[in-house]
């Protein structure tokens, strides 16, 4: 029985390296459609037990997407976990090889512990995530502009009103956004949330946002993938 071929990768925006068992050398290839491609031809016929990415910001999406597309098991995880690992193996110079076959390492010690990819969202959970994710950054600018208001000079305080104004305004469309979508696609998920005392439509589309299992998993192992205590 041949070993087990487990893959690393580490994406960057313009490409990314791969680190799979058996091989001394990485490969490098654009982070494209095509770059894509042609890692799923050559990872298909190696059959990996896991394929293991970072989140970078998005620029793993695709990939990832189109790995799991071809059949392969492929998963996402937070970098401070790679970077906790790597520190355990004393592996702490940082280039995109390295990176790699930190990944690669990481893939077979979580295959080892009975680690299940979590499930890549769809369209639909994409534009839910896109929606909440938005809906952060736009709090946090007005949060920010309210600490600079408190300070500002009167004549820089229109200016900051005026921002504050447009700030809130495409807060306000934002979330008329997430109320239609999570109308059309979790109303009853959501009405359950929403019947939790303190839980409401905004805690409720970002559960929905963070946790795509909720609703198709156990309470038990909800608990253990978010890591609550039982």
């Amino acid at each position: 029985m041949s070993a087990p071929v487990y893959v690393g990768i580490d994406v960057a925006k313009a490409s990314f390296e791969v680190a799979a068992s058996g091989e001394a050398q990485t490969l490098s290839l654009g982070n494209d459609e095509a770059g894509h491609a042609e890692l799923c031809q050559v990872l298909v016929p190696l059959a990996p037990r896991l394929i293991l990415l970072e989140a970078t910001g998005g620029h793993e999406r695709l990939l990832a997407l189109a790995l799991a597309a071809a059949g392969l098991r492929v998963s996402v995880i937070n970098p401070r976990q790679a970077r906790d690992f790597a520190r355990c193996t004393g592996k702490l110079a940082k280039t995109d090889r390295i990176d790699a076959q930190v990944l690669r390492g990481f893939a077979a010690l979580l295959d080892a512990q009975g680690h299940e990819p979590r499930a890549l969202l769809d369209a639909q959970q994409r534009e839910l995530t896109a929606l909440v994710t938005r809906r952060r950054q736009l709090v946090a600018m007005l949060v920010a502009e309210r600490q600079r208001l408190a300070l500002a000079h009167p004549k820089a305080k229109a200016s900051i009103l005026a921002i504050m104004d447009a700030i809130a305004a495409q807060l306000h469309d934002v979330d008329g956004q997430l109320r239609e979508h999570v109308r059309a696609h979790h109303a009853d998920l959501a009405k359950l949330l929403t019947s939790v005392k303190g839980v409401g439509p905004t805690t409720a589309s970002t559960l929905l946002a963070q946790l795509p299992e909720l609703g198709h998993l156990n309470r038990r192992q909800i608990t253990s993938l978010v890591g609550w205590p039982r």
